[in-house]
């Protein structure tokens, strides 16, 4: 089944923009089955005084308990290139497609996650980077303290 991207990052990005609107950082996930989302989730660090809710975590988080053969059938889609915590959990679930928005604001590690045999496809949006840029712009140490700097 081919995805349609522009569909699944506009619902990771209406994501994003929820948190950003909760007083939270703007980044969002959806997790898709069959050309279904089947999970969503965004950045609730701040909302929830929690040290992992990273978007692609509270998207997966959302989607609940999955067989690993479901795992294997979907594709993540994040506005922006996970971390190393959220790769860890894409690899520990063998999800096979991994779909980001951007990786000029943050870059994760991607080449272990292709190393791995993960396909990322970075739609390099404009939009996703500008809502990045804009945040990183007005409210630094929170971003910083979100990616551990």
């Amino acid at each position: 089944m081919k995805l349609n991207h522009a569909k699944y990052m506009k619902a990771a990005l209406a994501e994003a923009k929820k948190g950003l609107r909760e007083g939270g950082i703007p980044i969002g996930a959806v997790l898709v089955k069959d050309g279904k989302i089947i999970g969503r989730g965004h950045n609730r660090r701040v909302q929830k005084k929690s040290a992992i809710l990273h978007a692609e975590m509270d998207c997966l988080e959302n989607a609940g308990r999955l067989k690993a053969s479901d795992y294997a059938e979907c594709a993540i889609y994040s506005t922006l290139s996970p971390c190393d915590m959220c790769t860890g959990a894409i690899l520990l679930y063998k999800i096979p497609t991994v779909v980001i928005g951007e990786n000029e604001t943050f870059k994760g590690p991607e080449s272990y996650s292709k190393k791995k045999g993960v396909k990322l496809i970075n739609l390099n949006s404009r939009e996703c980077k500008k809502l990045m840029k804009d945040f990183i712009s007005a409210k630094p140490a929170l971003w910083n303290e979100d990616i551990g700097v």
